[in-house]
Formats: C-alpha cells, sequence, structure tokens
C-alpha cells in the first residue's frame, strides 16, 4: 500500500505520511522516499490523533477492526474522507447520518478479504443482470496460504496472516448459508467436517469451510432471494480433518488457563485432554479416542504434539499453548512466499437454460512483497488514489460494490498483476 502511493505521490504531488507506535517501523515502509514522512504516532491518543488527522486531506486507518471508530469520529468532526479495510461495525454504520451532515464518507471493506471478493463477485453479478440473466447459485471461498514453492511441510499450510484468527476460526457462533431454498447451520464442533472439494486448473486441490455468516451477503450484493449463497475459507485438501482434531479435543478453548503450565511437556499437554490410563502410550490413546488415520497422526507427530520438550510458557489458554507450538512450526521461513487464492462459482439462469461460471484469482508472493500484503494494500492504495484524484466520492459509509468503485479497481489491479480467470463451465 504504501509503495503504491509513494509510486504516483509526484504525479499526484501529495505527501504520504505513515505513523506507527513503533518509528522504526514506520521509517522502514517510506525508505527514505522523498514524498515519504516517518513519524511516531500514538493511533488511541486523541490529542496527538486529532492534530494529524486535521492536517491530512485523506486518512487510511490499518488499526485493528475496534480502534476504527475513534478515527471515524475524529474524520466525521473534521470533515476529512477516511479509508479502512476491516468490515463495517454497526457502531460505524450507526455514524452514517452525521458523515452526510459532514459532507464526508468511509469507503470500508476494500482489502482483500472483504474487498477484493465484493468487487470481483459484483463485476460478475452486474454483468449477468445486465445481460437478463438470475444468479440462482453463489459460492465464494478465499484463502491465504503458502505458495507450491515453499510447501514442505505434511500440513500444506503456513501463517500468512494473525496466527490468533487462525487459531480461533470458526468459533463464537454458527456458520449460516442457504443452499438450494434451505437455512442451514453448521456448530463449530462440526465446522471442519463440512468441506466443500474445489479444483483449480494449474494448482491442484483445495477444500473450503463455511465463514460465520453468508446470509447477510443476499442484501448486499443485491441477491434478494437466491436459493444458494455460501462463502468460506479455503484450505488444501486434507486440512480441515487434521485440523479438527483440535477442535474435537479442546486444544482451540482460550476461555480457561492451563494449570502449571511451566512444568509441561507437549506430551504432558496433550496427555491432560485424554482419559488417565497408564498402560498405554499418549498416541495410542489420542489415535484411539478421536479414530484418527495414520496420515493424521503423522501431522500431529511432525508438529511436536507428543514430544518430551518444555513448552516454554508460564501462562496460557489452549488455544495460546496451540497457537505457540504452531508458530514455530508453520511460521514462513527465510525465502518462503506465499499465495492467495479466491474462487467464485456463479449459476444463473439466462433465457430458460442454466450457465455456470467460475472465477479464480491466484497471486504470489515475491521478493519484494507477500501476496497478502499486495491483495490487502492495492486496493486501499488505488482507492486512495481515485480518492486524491477526485475521480470517486464518497458519501457516507460504502464498500466497493458499486461499478463506479469496482470497475476502476479492478482495471488498476489487474496492471499490478491481480487477475481473475474466468471458465464457463456450462
Amino acid at each position: 500500500m504504501v509503495d503504491y502511493l509513494l509510486e504516483h505521490a509526484k504525479e499526484g504531488d501529495w505527501k504520504v505520511k505513515v505513523g506507527d507506535m513503533d518509528l522504526s517501523l514506520a521509517e522502514d515502509r517510506v525508505h527514505n522516499h522523498p514524498a515519504g514522512i516517518a513519524f511516531q504516532f500514538d493511533a488511541l491518543n486523541a490529542t496527538i490523533r486529532r492534530p494529524e488527522i486535521a492536517g491530512s486531506d485523506l486518512v487510511i486507518s490499518m488499526l485493528p477492526a475496534r480502534f476504527h471508530i475513534e478515527v471515524v469520529k475524529d474524520c466525521i468532526d473534521l470533515g476529512k474522507d477516511l479509508i479502512a479495510p476491516s468490515y463495517v461495525s454497526q457502531e460505524i454504520q450507526n455514524q452514517e447520518g452525521e458523515m452526510k451532515i459532514a459532507g464526508m464518507g468511509i469507503l470500508m471493506e476494500c482489502g482483500l478479504d472483504p474487498g477484493i471478493d465484493h468487487m470481483s463477485a459484483m463485476e460478475v453479478i452486474d454483468r449477468v443482470k445486465g445481460e437478463g440473466g438470475n444468479v440462482v447459485r453463489f459460492e465464494s471461498f478465499t484463502g491465504g496460504l503458502v505458495a507450491p514453492e515453499s510447501d514442505n511441510n505434511p500440513w500444506n499450510y503456513k501463517f500468512t496472516w494473525n496466527p490468533r484468527n487462525v487459531v480461533l476460526a470458526g468459533q463464537g457462533g454458527s456458520a449460516q448459508f442457504i443452499h438450494e431454498g434451505r437455512y442451514k447451520y453448521v456448530p463449530y464442533h462440526k465446522l471442519f467436517t463440512r468441506v466443500k472439494p474445489i479444483h483449480i486448473d494449474g494448482y491442484g486441490e483445495f477444500e473450503g469451510y463455511p465463514n460465520r455468516d453468508s446470509l447477510k451477503y443476499k442484501k448486499v450484493y443485491g441477491l434478494g432471494q437466491i436459493p444458494t449463497i455460501y462463502r468460506g475459507t479455503l484450505r488444501r485438501a486434507g486440512f480441515s480433518e487434521a485440523w479438527n482434531t483440535f477442535v474435537q479435543i479442546g486444544m482451540t478453548d482460550d476461555t480457561f488457563q492451563v494449570a502449571d503450565l511451566d512444568q509441561l511437556t507437549w506430551r504432558d499437554f496433550t496427555n491432560s485432554f485424554l482419559a488417565y490410563r497408564t498402560d498405554i502410550p499418549v498416541e495410542e490413546k489420542f489415535q484411539r479416542y478421536l479414530n484418527l488415520s495414520v496420515e493424521i497422526m503423522d501431522k500431529l507427530k511432525w508438529l511436536g504434539l507428543f514430544s518430551d520438550e518444555k513448552i516454554g510458557l508460564k501462562r496460557g489458554t489452549p488455544a495460546q499453548v496451540l497457537q505457540h507450538l504452531l508458530e514455530q512450526k508453520w511460521s514462513l521461513e527465510e525465502g518462503d512466499k506465499d499465495m492467495i487464492v479466491m474462487w467464485h462459482r456463479f449459476n444463473y439462469m439466462l433465457d430458460g437454460v442454466e450457465k455456470e461460471i467460475h472465477s479464480s484469482m491466484i497471486v504470489l508472493g515475491d521478493a519484494e512483497h507477500t501476496a497478502m500484503s499486495k491483495t490487502v494494500g492495492l486496493p486501499v492504495a488505488i482507492s486512495a488514489r481515485l480518492l486524491l484524484e477526485g475521480k470517486m466520492k464518497l458519501d457516507g459509509v460504502q464498500l466497493p460494490i458499486s461499478p463506479d468503485i469496482y470497475t476502476p479497481l479492478l482495471k488498476e489491479l489487474e496492471k499490478n498483476g491481480i487477475v481473475f480467470n474466468e471458465k464457463n463451465i456450462l
């Protein structure tokens, strides 16, 4: 994001100010560019924040989602447009009336997911509607994965985003979607057993498990009474079955502290979730309890779940302990590259005939940027450029779901290597 804005700063005649609690991180992002200004910045300190916003033409908030509201309120007071890639919270939505009075707006959900998923979906949906078609099925999956050339572990996975979010994925309520007119609800303890196989040409087999709430996108995408709508997360084939062992055994629980954690080995920790028996090894107890295949047991052994090594934490919930282990095994190594995969399926009726389109996007990281930073950062930066050049206008809370926003964004993303490939199936 920062590199794109700096690259176009001269032609746009703008300065890019990058603030961070850690000045060295801000300086690293700016890397001495003549149009860049790095400064130490506590975004939660209103005394510091408000003058910085007042002196800016446009604000981009990359804060954790729960902190956006304070920035939003200042932008309303000071009449400054705002961009943020996070989901729109109800708290922010409630400010829309004040935004309109102030004559400003905010563009949200404009990163990867949410963001590129919205734009690419709406481009096809609007095209189908323009031809007189009626969309009857929409499925959409996104995953942050490791690139094939760096995929060297039996899980076919490495962290490319917040590890805690990966460990806690799916918690906090049942996944909801609609299939052939029937509402479906998948509780957390069954989430990773309800996966959909997906094949992407050139990249092989994947699987998707359902996201928490697909139903709200009927309204967002203008799909009304669509019989099937399903959004999910992508992983490599086989991942979900193995991950489900952690869910079933209780290791993703984040509600209590593990007792005497500083004295435990990984083997002790694993054994603490199993019945008391001393006549068989922990591995055998684990395998019998969950009826696991040899392949899944090999994945668990590779992680070190049965080792006699001390855990090395003083305090932690089971989920935090599991995260600690996975960060040692699933972190990107020097020279590793990540991969973003997005896949859509559209079924629609046109002149009494059913048609089907598959649309997929693959973005690989490179020596300069991860695929995650490209796909999250570039849509934000391009949106900022369009606003600063007067090619986009915000009014209240907006998402990138209208043609005047997504068309120029997708066009510029394509110039930067973020391209969707469509395949007509029917």
